[in-house]
């Protein structure tokens, strides 16, 4: 069922803008190729803080097989450039959060899995608890559920994928 989500794609189907010259035709098609190169090897780190992390693992297994999409998961935030926070936010595992976004290189993506990460969950009013990683790191992609499902998250994947092919870094250093 996943195979018909995810499209085969070339450079050329990320065209944003028709270019005005010819040094912003070939910055425009530096930054095809390098979309299309950078969302089809996914290097996510985990950062799993409780039960949202077993489906996590779930979309690492056989039935899921991210690896087809060219997702691998990496231990150090210097290797990986996005981060998947997935489970409850406690305020002492804030600053190590922001800690490890730090490491990560440039450009980085953050995935916010489940709904404690996403606004504090069912621990909402506890007082250990953050309301939301995005007070901490910036989120780009929300998966919602409780825990959310292997299927939700490889979801979250893709959409992450088309953000990507989206980002103009080269035309937007051009033009200052």
């Amino acid at each position: 069922p996943l195979d018909n989500i995810q499209k085969k794609s070339t450079p050329g189907d990320f065209a944003l803008a028709k270019p005005s010259n010819t040094a912003e035709y070939v910055l425009s098609t530096i930054d095809q190729v390098v979309n299309w190169s950078r969302q089809g090897s996914i290097w996510p780190m985990t950062f799993g803080l409780a039960c949202c992390a077993v489906e996590m693992m779930h979309m690492a297994a056989a039935r899921y097989d991210q690896d087809r999409i060219g997702i691998v998961f990496r231990a150090s935030p210097r290797q990986s450039d996005v981060m998947i926070v997935a489970g409850t936010l406690t305020n002492k595992m804030a600053p190590p959060l922001r800690k490890v976004y730090d490491q990560m290189p440039e450009p980085r993506w953050v995935i916010s899995m489940g709904s404690c990460a996403n606004g504090g969950g069912y621990y909402h009013y506890s007082y250990s608890v953050v309301r939301g990683c995005d007070r901490i790191v910036p989120v780009d992609i929300y998966v919602p559920g409780c825990p959310p499902t292997a299927e939700a998250l490889m979801y979250g994947v893709l959409q992450l994928q088309k953000k990507m092919r989206r980002s103009r870094t080269t035309q937007l250093w051009y033009r200052k």
